[in-house]
């Protein structure tokens, strides 16, 4: 992470934690049309859980040290698969539509897989 350092100078400027971000943006969006009896179930569970992505990720970087900053962002891979099964149970039960959910899933894949290149080079760097 020393290296990464020298050219990323916070969380903002990580690409996982970007898109993290565009994830939450878009679970509020989707949620809002939720039936009001939602609030304290799926949209409270998804939003929780799409919060976590991001905040995981600045956490880890804001503690200094590759290895709980890797920690943390396999909390954030984790959360990230807890959103994605919500977001197939939010289009099994009529919440979502399946083209809806086929387009999130696109980018929780994307940012998963970003996540795991990114762990592996931290566990890899010298």
């Amino acid at each position: 992470m020393d290296e990464q350092r020298d050219q990323i100078r916070d969380y903002r400027d990580l690409i996982v934690w970007k898109e993290a971000m565009d994830i939450a943006e878009l679970v509020y969006s989707f949620t809002r049309s939720f039936p009001r009896e939602e609030a304290f179930a799926m949209t409270s569970q998804m939003r929780r859980a799409a919060i976590s992505i991001p905040s995981n990720i600045a956490e880890g970087f804001g503690r200094a040290q590759r290895k709980s900053f890797v920690q943390f962002l396999r909390i954030s891979q984790g959360s990230l698969k807890e959103l994605e099964t919500q977001a197939s149970l939010a289009m099994r039960v009529g919440l979502l539509s399946a083209e809806q959910e086929k387009d999130f899933l696109t980018h929780t894949q994307r940012l998963g897989k970003r996540l795991v290149q990114f762990v592996r080079s931290l566990e890899r760097a010298p």
